[in-house]
C-alpha cells in the first residue's frame, strides 16, 4: 500500500462502518465484550471486516475500540490487555491485505479523567500506550482515536501514540445535535486544539446522523488545513418493538457522503448502525466524484483566522468580594458557622427560626448539608436561599455530586448563583446504599475534586466544555475533608488535588481528638488553606456510638466514649456532650481559621451554651 499520507493528499479515502452493529446482527449480545471476541472468535471478526472490504472500504478499524485496562479488567481481562490488541490488529491486517489500510482504533476509557476525575492524565497516558503498544505490534498502519468528548483525554491519547510512533494519528470527536462536544465544548474550541496537539487528521464520528455532523464540519473546515475525516451514525436510532433501528438509508448516507466531500472533507466512513451496504454507496460516491472532470474534493480548505486561545480573559472576583464569610476570611478574622440539616418534610419554619436565633448572637453563616447519609429531606439550595431571604444570614450550601450528573450540576450551581447563594462547600456525597433508600440510584458523574473543577471554571467565567459564560460566578468555595482518615495518604493526596483545582477553604469532620487534627495540619502545610473544625456536641452514649461505628470519617476517642459512660442520666450525657465540644473549640482555636458547630436535632441553644464565654 502507498504511505497514507501522500495518498489522502490527492485522493479521497473511504472507511469502513460499524463493528458492534455488525457483531450484534450476528446474535452477539451487547453485554458480551466485543473485542475479546479477537481472540475467541477470530473467524467471525475477520468475516466483518471482509464484507466491509468487499464494499470497497480502504481503511479497515480494528476491533479494539474499548481494548483498554479500564474497560478490560472488570470483565477479567486484565491479563489480555496486549494479547486483544494484538491480534485485533492481526485479524483486520490478515483480511486487508495489500488491498487497504489498518488502522487501530482506540476509544475513550470509560472513566472520568483529572480534572473531572480520580483518574490522572499520567494514568491515562499509561493507558493508552499500553493498548497502542499492542496495535503496533500488531502491525497497524495507523492509528484513530474516536468518539472521545472530553478534550484533556484525547490530548493523553495523542500523546501516548505520539511517544511511541510517527504513524497517522486521527483525532474524532463526537458530537451533539448543535455541533458540540458532549461537555459543550464548540468545533471552534476543539478544533484547533486537535490541529495544535498532533493530529494528522482531525475527525468526528458517532453520537449524531449525517444533518448535524455536515453542519459542525462547515464550522470546522474553517478552522484548520488538516484534513478531516467524517463518520456519522446511521442517523438517530428509533425504539421499534424493543429494538433499537438506525432509519437512515444507504442510498440517503450515499447522498451525505458527496456533500461532506463538497464541504471539504477528505476521508468518509460510518458509526454506529451502518453496514457494508452503507460503505458501498460511500464508495460509490467517491468513485463518481474521482471521475474525470468532476474532482472536487481538490477544493483547498479554507484558511480563515482560527480562534485567539489567548483572547483576554473576564475579570475574575476577587476574594474578599465574593461575600460576607469570604471577606472575613481575607481578612483573618476567625469564623464561626453553625449547620441545620433542612426537614425531612416540606416545612421549613423550624429551621428557619433556628437561622434566626443563631444570627441574633452574632454566628457568621448558616451550613446547610444535602442529604446527609444519604437521606430525602427538603432541597439544601431551597432551604438556603429561603434562609438568606428570611433571615438575612449567609448560608454556605453543601452540593453533592451523589445526585446529578455533570449537566444537572452545572445548571444547578448557575441557579444558585443566580438567586444569590455565594458560598458552596463541594463534597461527593454519601452513596444511597447508607440511606433510607439503598436501591436509589447514585449518578457520581464527577466526585468532589470534579466538582471543585467545575466551580472554579464558572468563577473564571467558563463552563464545562470551556466556552465563555459572559459574567463569571463569584463563588466562595471549599471541599471537605477528614483528619482522623484511615488512610491518611490518599486523603492528603486528594486534598493536594483539590487545592490544586482552586479550593479556598476546607471544612473537617467532626474532631474529637486534636492530636489528629493537628497531625493533619502538618502534613497540609505545603497547601494550606484556611481550614474551619468540625465541632459536633454529642447529645448521649448512643449518639457517640452511632458517630463511631455508623458515620464515615467519624472517630471517638476511647476517654471521650469513657466520659459519656460515666454520665449517670440522659440529661447529664447532654451536658457532657456540651463539655467536650467546649473543650475541643478551646482547643482548635489556635490552630485553624473558624469552626463548623452542628446542631443537633436544629436546638440551636446548644450552640450558645458551647460559644458561652469563649472569645471568637
Amino acid at each position: 500500500m502507498e504511505d497514507f499520507r501522500s495518498f489522502i493528499e490527492n485522493n479521497l479515502v473511504a472507511f469502513d462502518g460499524a463493528m458492534g452493529t455488525m457483531l450484534y446482527s450476528r446474535g452477539v449480545f451487547i453485554n458480551q465484550v466485543f473485542e475479546e471476541l479477537n481472540l475467541s472468535n477470530p473467524s467471525l471478526v475477520q468475516q466483518i471486516h471482509q464484507e466491509y472490504l468487499a464494499a470497497g472500504a480502504m481503511v479497515l478499524e480494528t476491533n479494539t475500540f474499548g481494548a483498554n485496562r479500564f474497560k478490560l479488567t472488570p470483565h477479567g481481562l486484565a491479563d489480555k490487555i496486549e494479547a486483544i490488541n494484538f491480534q485485533g490488529a492481526k485479524n483486520a491486517r490478515h483480511v486487508a491485505g495489500d488491498q487497504a489500510w489498518v488502522f487501530g482504533s482506540i476509544g475513550p476509557l470509560g472513566i472520568r479523567i483529572e480534572p473531572w476525575g480520580k483518574t490522572s492524565v499520567e494514568e491515562a497516558e499509561a493507558a493508552f500506550a499500553e493498548q497502542a503498544a499492542g496495535l503496533l505490534a500488531g502491525g497497524v498502519d495507523g492509528f484513530i482515536l474516536e468518539t472521545f468528548y472530553d478534550l484533556n483525554e484525547i490530548r493523553q491519547a495523542i500523546r501516548a501514540v505520539r511517544k511511541l510512533t510517527d504513524k497517522p494519528v486521527i483525532a474524532s470527536m463526537t458530537i451533539n445535535e448543535e455541533g458540540c462536544a458532549l461537555y459543550g465544548t464548540t468545533p471552534e474550541d476543539f478544533t484547533p486544539k486537535l490541529d495544535q496537539w498532533g493530529a494528522d487528521l482531525i475527525g468526528l464520528n458517532c453520537s449524531v446522523g449525517p444533518k448535524a455532523m455536515l453542519d459542525a464540519v462547515e464550522r470546522m473546515r474553517k478552522l484548520t488545513a488538516k484534513h478531516l475525516v467524517v463518520q456519522p451514525n446511521a442517523g438517530m436510532p428509533r425504539s421499534i418493538d424493543g429494538r433499537m433501528i438506525y432509519l437512515c438509508n444507504p442510498e440517503y448516507f450515499g447522498e451525505y457522503a458527496k456533500r461532506f466531500i463538497q464541504a471539504g472533507v477528505r476521508a468518509v466512513g460510518g458509526c454506529c448502525g451502518t453496514t457494508p451496504e452503507h460503505i458501498k454507496w460511500v464508495r460509490k460516491e467517491i468513485k463518481a466524484l474521482e471521475s474525470p472532470g468532476r474532482r472536487v474534493f481538490v477544493v483547498q480548505p479554507i484558511k480563515a483566522d482560527r480562534v485567539d486561545a489567548s483572547a483576554p480573559q473576564v475579570a475574575v472576583v476577587p476574594l474578599a468580594e465574593k461575600s460576607a464569610l469570604a471577606r472575613r476570611v481575607a481578612e483573618k478574622k476567625f469564623v464561626v458557622c453553625a449547620e441545620l440539616t433542612p426537614p425531612k418534610g416540606c416545612d421549613p419554619t423550624n429551621v428557619i427560626e433556628a437561622a434566626r436565633q443563631l444570627k441574633e448572637h452574632g454566628i457568621h453563616a448558616i451550613n446547610i448539608p444535602d442529604g446527609p447519609r444519604a437521606s430525602a429531606r427538603l432541597s439544601p439550595l431551597a432551604m438556603a436561599s429561603l434562609i438568606e431571604r428570611e433571615v438575612g444570614i449567609e448560608t454556605v450550601l453543601h452540593y453533592c455530586c451523589r445526585d446529578r450528573n455533570i449537566l444537572g450540576i452545572q445548571s444547578d450551581l448557575l441557579g444558585a448563583y443566580a438567586i444569590g447563594l455565594r458560598n458552596i462547600l463541594c463534597i461527593t456525597g454519601d452513596p444511597p446504599k447508607l440511606g433510607n433508600y439503598p436501591e436509589a440510584t447514585g449518578v457520581f458523574d464527577i466526585d468532589s475534586i470534579g466538582l471543585t473543577n467545575v466551580v472554579h471554571r464558572l468563577n473564571h467565567g467558563k463552563d464545562l466544555g470551556g466556552n465563555p459564560i459572559g459574567k463569571p460566578t463569584g463563588f466562595f468555595f471549599g471541599v471537605g475533608v477528614n483528619p482522623g482518615a484511615i488512610d491518611l495518604a490518599t486523603e492528603i493526596r486528594r486534598f493536594e488535588w483539590k487545592v490544586d483545582a482552586g479550593a479556598e477553604f476546607a471544612i473537617t469532620q467532626p474532631v474529637f481528638d486534636i492530636t489528629l487534627l493537628e497531625r493533619f495540619l502538618e502534613k497540609i502545610s505545603h497547601v494550606r488553606i484556611p481550614i474551619i473544625a468540625g465541632i459536633w456536641p454529642l447529645a448521649s452514649l448512643k449518639n457517640a456510638e452511632f458517630m463511631n461505628n455508623e458515620v464515615p470519617g467519624a472517630s471517638v476517642p476511647e476517654p471521650i466514649m469513657a466520659r459519656l459512660r460515666a454520665a449517670p442520666t440522659p440529661e447529664a450525657q447532654r451536658e457532657e456532650g456540651i463539655a467536650i465540644a467546649r473543650e475541643a473549640l478551646t482547643k482548635v482555636r489556635p490552630l485553624v481559621e473558624g469552626v463548623q458547630i452542628s446542631v443537633p436535632f436544629g436546638r440551636a441553644p446548644v450552640v450558645l451554651k458551647i460559644l458561652e464565654g469563649i472569645s471568637w
